[in-house]
């Protein structure tokens, strides 16, 4: 099975163009299937040792979304193999997978951002620096991993955008606004070491998406913050704020980078309270 694993993370490098930490829970997934299968030939698999398998991931506790994740590996494995003529069934193709797990992301209100972005006094170079990730995070809602990869290339200071290399390599353009953009001057104008990464860390390295985690987990203890927010929660605030202002779902698509609609209709649930207001004061016997 080994050979057949290493030709279907070629096709998702070459072919597929995805990012290596894709790549590497493809990997992960695929060697726990390996493990399962002992000596068993990749051949024999049926719909039966899928359901063992099943049975088993279950067993150990995983979440509905965890279980999801591993089939979601072994599908596109599968429909890899079959397409390839590497085997003559896919055996997936009847398998179910279980219920997913609904769970709504929590946000903060403007007024709680304004107090988190407030809670950072700039006096030095890295007090300027924490400024300007989180009205960086907050405008444009971009991911993590995005925020700690972005160079000065990536910033037009006039267009007020900056251009993004999101899930799958692909590049996308986002606003940016004016309150992110003057912080990142000021970030810039006081940085000592001249490089090609917008965020350094301590060592005048581009900054590492952990090394962002804590610093937006520093200024939630520091503004006093409900507990249970992640950095993420920046990202959902900023989808919140905009469907609330009445922007419309397929544009918010847009700006975080969602490749399926779907994704980002989970935010509607978020926005009734606004909804009722609406409902509230047009409809002639609300």
């Amino acid at each position: 099975m080994e050979r057949y694993i290493e030709k279907f993370i070629r096709y998702l490098e070459i072919e597929k163009n995805y990012s290596q930490h894709t790549i590497l829970n493809y990997r992960l997934d695929l060697e726990d299937f390996r493990n399962f299968l002992g000596e068993t030939a990749l051949e024999s698999v049926d719909y039966l040792a899928l359901r063992k398998y099943l049975a088993r991931l279950k067993e150990k506790n995983l979440t509905n979304r965890t279980v999801n994740r591993h089939l979601s590996s072994l599908r596109s494995f599968f429909r890899f193999l079959t397409r390839e003529g590497l085997i003559k069934t896919n055996p997936i193709l009847i398998l179910s997978s279980p219920k997913q797990e609904k769970h709504l992301p929590s946000f903060l209100t403007e007024e709680e951002v304004t107090k988190l972005i407030d809670a950072v006094i700039p006096k030095d170079e890295r007090g300027f620096r924490d400024r300007a990730i989180l009205e960086t995070f907050y405008s444009t809602g971009i991911r993590i991993s995005e925020l700690a990869g972005l160079t000065r290339e990536n910033i037009d200071f006039i267009g007020g955008v900056i251009k993004v290399m999101g899930k799958g390599r692909k590049e996308r353009m986002v606003p940016i606004g004016d309150k992110a953009l003057l912080a990142l001057r000021d970030y810039l104008g006081k940085r000592k070491k001249d490089a090609d990464a917008i965020f350094l860390n301590k060592s005048a390295k581009a900054i590492t998406t952990r090394g962002i985690r804590n610093v937006v987990s520093k200024y939630i203890r520091l503004a006093g913050i409900k507990q249970g927010v992640s950095p993420h929660t920046l990202r959902h605030s900023f989808a919140t704020h905009l469907l609330n202002r009445g922007a419309d779902l397929r544009s918010v698509q847009e700006l975080l980078g969602h490749a399926n609609l779907s994704s980002t209709q989970i935010y509607t649930h978020l926005t009734t309270d606004r909804l009722k207001s609406v409902y509230d004061k047009a409809h002639p016997r609300a």
